[in-house]
């Protein structure tokens, strides 16, 4: 009687092969994710992918593992262009926690939402009254950190002094964004590309910049009209105008996810 290996089994041992790459290809997308995506969306879509993928390859249905390997390679893809900026501190330094997002959640637990939330209608309100051009644009959960870049860092606690001193016309930083993270003037002097979407009436490169920032992320940005004083808020790639006595519900509900109708 004859013993017989494993890895005489040419077949079994190429099934093994494929089966163990596969789960290695999905922990290391599950892993990507979990470091540059963050968010629960994400994890989902790699994980349902993982299950299909996995299924047809067992059952051997062909088709079905052709086209679940399709969806998946385009939309971790999708997913890595809209996150290039944290692709590319991955690819630096892959075991390298995220400060940012450990500090975000440390400011968080810290400072106080509804004292910052009065502070920026301070500052706000008095650039308006003022007629003093201003955009600040508000951090949430996409990443602006490859969008700061262009930008004079801050890092100074948010105060409204420290705001209108940099819209102040003459400053070197008056030009240019502020992107505030949590209770934190990050950078000022940031510039975005400006949409090219076309819209009635006359707006000039603030407006168009703010525009530009919220078609690419999902923050919210307030801009100042230096010619009349108006407010406008750019969310998701839309313009809504406020007035100075609407301006603290308004920027509490773009913050805390509530939609304006």
């Amino acid at each position: 009687m004859m013993i017989s290996f494993i890895w005489e089994n040419t077949a079994l041992v190429n099934w093994i092969i494929s089966l163990v790459f596969i789960i290695a290809i999905y922990v290391f997308l599950f892993f990507m994710y979990a470091k540059i995506v963050k968010r629960r969306a994400g994890y989902v879509f790699i994980s349902a992918s993982f299950i299909l993928i996995l299924l047809s390859f067992l059952f051997s249905l062909t088709y079905v593992f052709v086209i679940a390997s399709a969806i998946t390679i385009v939309g971790v893809t999708i997913s890595l262009f809209t996150n290039l900026g944290d692709l590319r501190q991955f690819l630096a330094n892959p075991f390298k926690k995220s400060n940012i997002k450990s500090s975000k959640n440390d400011v968080e637990k810290i400072y106080n939402r509804e004292l910052l939330y009065k502070t920026i209608e301070t500052a706000v309100v008095n650039l308006s009254k003022t007629r003093t051009g201003a955009i600040m644009t508000f951090e949430k959960n996409t990443s602006l950190s490859d969008v700061i870049k262009n930008g004079v860092l801050v890092n100074a606690p948010v105060s409204a002094e420290l705001l209108m001193t940099i819209f102040y016309p003459g400053t070197r930083l008056h030009d240019g964004a502020v992107v505030i993270h949590g209770n934190q003037i990050v950078a000022a002097s940031v510039f975005y590309t400006p949409t090219t979407k076309p819209f009635a009436g006359k707006y000039g490169s603030r407006h168009r910049a703010a525009l530009g920032i919220s078609e690419i992320s999902d923050s919210v940005t307030v801009v100042v009209s230096e010619e009349t004083g108006r407010i406008s808020f750019a969310v998701s790639g839309q313009l809504d105008a406020v007035s100075q006595e609407d301006f603290l519900r308004v920027f509490e509900n773009y913050m805390d996810g509530i939609a304006e109708e």
